[in-house]
């Protein structure tokens, strides 16, 4: 597999809707591939194709570092419950930002054999299931914003004290 580059928000890429997959073929597992090891090697819990130049509905998901989600044409179904917190993007290096998002998530999607599957996700995967659905749509975290930026080395050394 190999590494892509994260596009930066600016990038007109990261403001389109994303087509829905309707074959997985050799290019789409590759894609697949790239986007975990994309992820891992930048310290992400996830990555949706449009943050790597590709519009497909697909996101790859691991909040743990040890069990990866891949999501083909995910869609929450139900959501529900209230949590806010500091919330990061790859494609906005360096800075995190304060979002409410819901403490429940429920959400349909397909794997990589197209087999429907189903995940509920609370807390850090409901706020990283919302979080990647919403880059297939074009939006970004930063449109939700409470508040400012906040630079991260800043947030550590709050969180140090």
């Amino acid at each position: 597999m190999a590494l892509r580059q994260i596009r930066i928000q600016g990038d007109p890429v990261l403001n389109k809707i994303c087509k829905e997959v309707k074959e997985v073929t050799p290019r789409t597992l590759e894609l697949i591939g790239d986007m975990l090891d994309t992820m891992y090697e930048a310290n992400g819990v996830g990555l949706a194709a449009p943050q790597v130049g590709i519009l497909k509905r697909i996101v790859v998901i691991d909040t743990t570092g040890e069990d990866p989600v891949v999501m083909i044409n995910p869609r929450i179904i139900e959501a529900d419950g209230e949590q806010t917190g500091y919330e990061g993007c790859l494609s906005v290096p360096g800075v995190s930002g304060k979002v409410t998002r819901p403490n429940r998530v429920k959400a349909v999607y397909y794997d990589e054999q197209l087999n429907l599957k189903e995940i509920e996700g609370t807390e850090l995967m409901a706020r990283a299931i919302c979080h990647e659905i919403e880059h297939l749509d074009g939006h970004m975290y930063t449109e939700k914003v409470i508040g400012e930026l906040v630079d991260n080395s800043e947030l550590r050394e709050q969180e140090e004290e």
